[in-house]
């Protein structure tokens, strides 16, 4: 048996405006996979949950306010990278408080979930882009 990798828990969030399009943000150079558009989250720190994570990175990353009840689970990402295995819990917000504004990213795109393969993504956050595209 090989050696495990450690488990990495990051919650990321699927904002959805009133044209039903989703927001990504792109990664800003010096970061690993610079470039490449994500989905809004970021790592859980010890004991928190995911959504006092996603409550915390939505405000740090782009602004906003969310509450716990406008987070709803909607599907995971699960992928191993070279040094880490990623576990992705993605939720879908359609209500916030605030202007969204870019504060850490490159780059910010509300796209139609049937554009969002237009954008290159990491390997964790691609495969979520057909769940948005037939369920949204």
């Amino acid at each position: 048996m090989t050696d495990p990798k450690p488990m990495l828990l990051v919650a990321a969030a699927a904002l959805i405006d009133v044209d039903g399009r989703v927001l990504i943000c792109q990664r800003p150079p010096g970061k690993q996979l610079a470039g490449l558009w994500e989905f809004p989250g970021g790592k859980l720190e010890p004991g928190e949950t995911p959504e006092a994570c996603l409550i915390r990175e939505l405000d740090e990353e782009l602004g906003i306010t969310v509450s716990n009840a406008c987070l709803a689970p909607f599907v995971f990402a699960s992928h191993s990278y070279e040094s880490f295995h990623l576990m992705m819990p993605l939720y879908l917000c359609r209500r916030w408080d605030g202007v969204v504004v870019a504060k850490e990213h490159s780059a910010l795109a509300w796209v139609k979930p049937s554009k969002l393969g237009d954008y290159p993504m990491p390997p964790a956050d691609a495969p979520l882009v057909a769940w948005l595209r037939d369920l949204i």
